[in-house]
Order: C-alpha cells, then sequence, then structure tokens
C-alpha cells in the first residue's frame, strides 16, 4: 500500500501507524506541513491517507497558525473518499474528516488527557475490525474536541469524557479522537509542548499529570491498533484499487 501521513506538529508524530506502515514495507510519504511541505494535489498515489492530530481545530484560521490550511486538508480527504481510497483522521485528522463530509466538529464535554477506558458500542461490537478489542479498552487521549457525525455515521466507541472517541464514516474511513498511536517518545513530546501545562490542568476529572503519563504502559492498545490496520489494510486489498 501507499500511505501518505499528514503531520501537524512534530510533537504529534505518527508512532505506531508509521512503525505498522514500515514493518507491512508499506510505501510511506509525508506532509510535515510544519516544516512547509505540501500536501498531494489528489487521492492519485495514495492508497491510505492517515491525518495526524494537532493542537489546531477545523475553525484554525491560517493568520492563527499559517503552517495549518483547514480547506486544504479537508478538500484532500474529500478527493480521497471520493476516489475510495481508505482514510484515518486521529484527533484533529478525525475532526477534519467529519468536516470533509458536511459535518462539524464540537467540542468535547470533557478535556482528556492520559490512558481512560473507551467502551464499544453495539455497532462497535459488531465490527469485525474491531472484534479484538473487547467492550472496553484503555487508550491515550489528548483533546479538548471531537468530530462530527454524518447521517450514515457510527460511533464504535465512547469514552465517560467523549462520546465520540471511534467514528465508523464508511468501511474505508475511520475517525479515532483517541490516540492508540502513543509510545513514550511521543508522550514526552506531548509533555515538553503541552500549553498550558499540565499543572494548569489538574482540576480536570480526565487530565493525568506527567508522572503518570510516563508510568502508563500503552502496548496493550499499540498492539490492538496494528491489528485494527492489519485488517483495514486487507479489506482495501480485496477491492484491487489501482
Amino acid at each position: 500500500m501507499r500511505i501518505h501521513f499528514i503531520v501537524h506538529e512534530s510533537f504529534e508524530a505518527p508512532g505506531v501507524y508509521e512503525a505498522w506502515a514500515r514493518s507491512r514495507g508499506h510505501a510511506v510519504s509525508y506532509s510535515k506541513v510544519y516544516q512547509g511541505e505540501p500536501l498531494p494535489a489528489s487521492a492519485g498515489g495514495i492508497d491510505l491517507l492517515i491525518v495526524m492530530g494537532g493542537p489546531q481545530s477545523p475553525a484554525t484560521t491560517k493568520d492563527e497558525c499559517p503552517h495549518f490550511n483547514a480547506a486544504a486538508e479537508i478538500s484532500l480527504i474529500a478527493k480521497c473518499v471520493a476516489a475510495r481510497r481508505a482514510v484515518i483522521g486521529v484527533c484533529l485528522g478525525s475532526q477534519l474528516i467529519g468536516e470533509a463530509l458536511g459535518a462539524r466538529f464540537a467540542h468535547s464535554p470533557e478535556k482528556e488527557i492520559g490512558k481512560f477506558p473507551i467502551v464499544l458500542t453495539s455497532d462497535g461490537l459488531a465490527n469485525e475490525k474491531f472484534s479484538h478489542f473487547g467492550d472496553r479498552l484503555e487508550v491515550g487521549h489528548w483533546h479538548n474536541d471531537m468530530p462530527g457525525l454524518t447521517p450514515e455515521a457510527k460511533i464504535v466507541a465512547y469514552s465517560e469524557g467523549c462520546s465520540r472517541q471511534i467514528v465508523e464514516y464508511s468501511k474505508r474511513v475511520y475517525g479515532f479522537q483517541c490516540h492508540m498511536e502513543f509510545n513514550s517518545e511521543i508522550i514526552e513530546l506531548l509533555i515538553a509542548n503541552a500549553d498550558p501545562a499540565l499543572e494548569a490542568l489538574a482540576h480536570h476529572r480526565f487530565v493525568q499529570q506527567a508522572d503518570t503519563l510516563r508510568q502508563n504502559d500503552y502496548s496493550d492498545m499499540n498492539a490492538k491498533l496494528v491489528v485494527f490496520l492489519d485488517k483495514l489494510s486487507e479489506e482495501y486489498k480485496a477491492f484491487n484499487v489501482d
């Protein structure tokens, strides 16, 4: 597969998504927009588009963040969906998928930073791509917002603090508000770049502090994400998309 990553910030790295792609021998390319790298002009040459997270929202303007062009990313996502490519959005990326499909993002009921459980819905439990998740799974979080829902969208999983943790927009298009790609390196980058500092957020119910973030074990969610990615790629290949 030809996998293209849109990376918004150095501290919002692809983590396990990238490690999986390379371990499976897929062709990997990037638009590191924080370094001024351009987006692809079209869906040609992409089998799976993975749009990573960032401190921005779909409403962030170029005046507020010159390297982030929400409209251009939304346009590319829409082109990939129309071309029947696979698309995964993580955090901000999931919100941009919703916007590309006509569903406005929303503020999450709770800010979530740390490792907390998500619970699978009946749709999630019935979805073979998530059959290995069980009925609940502890995963990483670092967000304020959540993706919008189209009429066809199915909520795969939710948490106590956010009702839209994993969304299936179609059999090839998924939004992950949660961060199953986290590893110790990404956690250190996020802690170093936290704005505001984590200490200032200690009053929030679902915000863990740096020591706890460092002690969390992210390996189980990483392994389950890899299985999901394998299932998605196998299903995609079965359609023989050029």
